[in-house]
């Protein structure tokens, strides 16, 4: 199983962490998503998804991966 870690901008309150852990979470081979508020970090498990999948779920959850 994979771990990646990205940082989400935006996130101001817990409706924010729940709306990006539901669309990350339909991502394709997610099993599971954990977003920490105050950090803005999420972490995702699973195999089989990709930065791209990953980038396009949070973008249609109305947030941002910060650049690396």
């Amino acid at each position: 199983m994979t771990e990646k870690r990205y940082a989400v901008t935006g996130m101001t309150c817990e409706h924010c962490v729940r709306t990006v852990s539901s669309e990350i979470g339909s991502v394709t081979g997610v099993r599971s998503v954990g977003v920490d508020l105050a950090s803005g970090q999420v972490t995702v498990h699973g195999d089989g998804f990709t930065d791209v999948d990953i980038r396009l779920a949070v973008d249609e959850a109305g947030y941002q991966l910060a650049d690396s």
